[in-house]
C-alpha cells in the first residue's frame, strides 16, 4: 500500500477526510452534510475527486451513485499524522508529546489511568 501525506492537503479536503473517517461510506451529498459552511454539492464532487487522484479517497458505485471511503486505514492515517505531529513540535520525542498532553491538564482522570495502565504493561513487556 503506498503511503498517503496528509499534510498535502487543503484545509477543505482535511474535513472531507474527517468526515469520510466519521461516516466510514458515505455519498457526495453526506459528506456536504457534515461539512462546515458547506460549499456546494458540485464543489464536493470536484475535492473528491481530487482527494482520489491523492490517493485519499476512492469510490464504490452503488446504483448510479457514487459511495466514497477513505483509501488508507484510519489507524494509518493516525499514526503517520502523530509521527509528523511528534517530529515537527516535539522534536521527535514521544516522552514530550505525552508529557505535553498530560500537562495541559485536559485529559480526565479515567484517562490519566488508561496512560498510567498502558505504561505499566509497557514496562512490563520490556518496550
Amino acid at each position: 500500500m503506498t503511503k498517503v501525506a496528509h499534510h498535502d492537503l487543503s484545509r477543505r479536503e482535511r474535513q472531507i477526510i474527517d468526515a469520510l473517517y466519521k461516516l466510514g461510506r458515505a455519498s457526495a451529498a453526506d459528506i456536504r452534510a457534515e461539512l462546515p459552511a458547506a460549499p456546494s454539492y458540485s464543489a464536493v464532487r470536484s475535492l473528491l475527486r481530487i482527494l482520489e487522484e491523492k490517493g485519499h479517497a476512492r469510490h464504490d458505485t452503488q446504483g448510479t451513485r457514487y459511495i466514497y471511503l477513505p483509501s488508507v486505514p484510519r489507524e494509518s492515517a493516525r499514526h503517520s499524522a502523530l509521527s509528523r505531529l511528534v517530529t515537527t513540535f516535539f522534536d521527535g520525542s514521544a516522552a514530550q508529546a505525552a508529557a505535553a498532553l498530560v500537562d495541559s491538564g485536559s485529559l480526565s482522570d479515567e484517562e490519566l489511568n488508561r496512560l498510567s495502565a498502558l505504561i505499566d504493561r509497557a514496562r512490563k513487556e520490556g518496550r
